[in-house]
C-alpha cells in the first residue's frame, strides 16, 4: 500500500493500473529553512542545504496519463518536476499538469497558481477545483484574476459536502473544516480510488471545535495525511496560540491511540512547522503514527 523513498532522490515505483498518490511536500507554508528564522533548525538547514517544501500531494493515472496536483505551493516547479519523475511522465511543456485542487486561501496552498500565468507557464484552461468562496477570491484579486480573465486557469467550483471527479478513476469528497477563513473557506479532501481512500487535511484549527470531526473525517479511510503543524502547545512561546491555531500532534495522537477510528494504513503527519521537533530524523512516534516522507506513495 505505502511506498517510500529518500526526499532528495525518490525512486520511481513500478507502474500500476490504477491511480497512485504521491507525497510531494510535507512542511508548513513557509517550508524549511523558514524566512526570518535564525533558530538552530533553520541555521542547520541552510548550512547543509536541507530543504523541506510545503505540504502537497500529486496523483497519476497510468491509463490516461493524467496528473493531478493537490495544492499549488510556492515550490510548484520543484514539486511538479518531482511528480513527473515519480510518475515516469514525459516532458509536457506548457501543460505540465491536468488539474489542480486547492484546500484554502493561505499562501502555502495557492500561491503557486501564479506560476501558471503569462509571466511563466501561460497554461491554457487549466482546471482548478475550488469552493465558490475561493473562486470568488481568485476572480477578484490580482494576479489571480488575470489568470482567470486570460483563461489560463479555469475555475471549477465544488460545494463542501459534495463529491466530484477531477481525473479518471478518482472521486474526491470535499469536507468543510474549521480554520482561519479570512479569504476563503477551508476543506479537507477524501480521495477515493478503486482500492483505497486517502484523507488529506493539512489545516484545521482544532478537533474539539466539532466534537465528531476527527472520527467523521477518518470514516472509511485507509491512510490519513493530517495536520502536524506543531508538536505541542509549548512549541512557539513567543506567539499567541489563537493567532495560529492547529491541533498539536500530541493531541491527535492521544485522541486516536487505541481508537477504532484509527485508519489501517496509519496517520501520516504533514504540514510540519519548521520549529516542529518531529522533523528531526528518528523522532519517536507511537505505532501507527508517522511523519510523511517526500516521495512515498499510496495506490488508490
Amino acid at each position: 500500500m505505502l511506498g517510500g523513498a529518500c526526499a532528495h532522490a525518490p525512486a520511481v515505483p513500478e507502474p500500476r493500473t490504477g491511480p497512485r498518490l504521491f507525497v510531494l511536500g510535507r512542511a508548513q507554508d513557509g517550508g524549511l529553512p523558514h524566512v526570518g528564522c535564525d533558530a538552530p533548525c533553520c541555521a542547520e538547514a541552510r548550512r547543509t542545504g536541507r530543504r523541506e517544501t510545503p505540504a502537497c500531494l500529486g496523483v497519476h493515472d497510468p491509463g490516461s496519463g493524467a496528473l493531478l496536483l493537490i495544492e499549488a505551493t510556492p515550490a510548484v516547479e520543484e514539486q511538479l518536476a518531482l511528480l513527473h519523475r515519480l510518475a515516469g511522465s514525459p516532458a509536457r511543456g506548457r501543460a505540465p499538469i491536468d488539474a489542480v485542487l486547492i484546500t484554502h486561501a493561505h499562501l502555502g496552498h495557492y500561491l503557486g497558481l501564479a506560476w501558471f500565468g503569462r509571466e511563466v507557464c501561460a497554461t491554457r484552461g487549466l482546471p482548478v477545483f475550488v469552493t465558490a468562496r475561493m473562486a470568488d477570491f481568485l476572480s477578484a484579486h490580482a494576479p489571480w484574476k488575470q489568470l482567470v480573465a486570460l483563461s489560463q486557469i479555469e475555475l471549477r467550483r465544488f460545494a463542501p459536502g459534495t463529491t466530484f471527479s477531477p481525473m479518471p478513476g478518482l472521486q474526491v469528497e470535499a469536507i468543510a473544516v474549521p480554520h482561519r477563513d479570512e479569504f476563503s473557506d477551508t476543506v479537507a479532501f477524501k480521495l477515493k480510488g478503486p482500492r483505497r481512500c486517502v484523507l488529506f487535511v493539512p489545516d484545521v484549527d482544532a478537533w474539539h471545535r466539532q466534537g465528531d470531526l476527527l472520527p467523521r473525517l477518518l470514516e472509511g479511510v485507509d491512510v490519513a495525511f493530517v495536520d502536524g503543524t506543531f508538536w505541542d502547545a509549548a512549541e512557539l512561546p513567543e506567539r499567541a496560540r489563537p493567532e495560529i491555531p492547529h491541533p498539536p500532534m500530541v493531541d491527535t495522537i492521544e485522541r486516536l491511540s487505541g481508537s477504532r477510528a484509527m485508519p489501517p494504513g496509519g496517520v501520516r503527519f504533514l504540514h510540519l512547522n519548521h520549529s516542529n521537533p518531529a522533523f528531526t530524523p528518528g523522532w519517536p512516534l507511537p505505532e501507527g503514527f508517522s511523519v510523511a516522507t517526500v516521495g512515498e506513495w499510496v495506490d488508490l
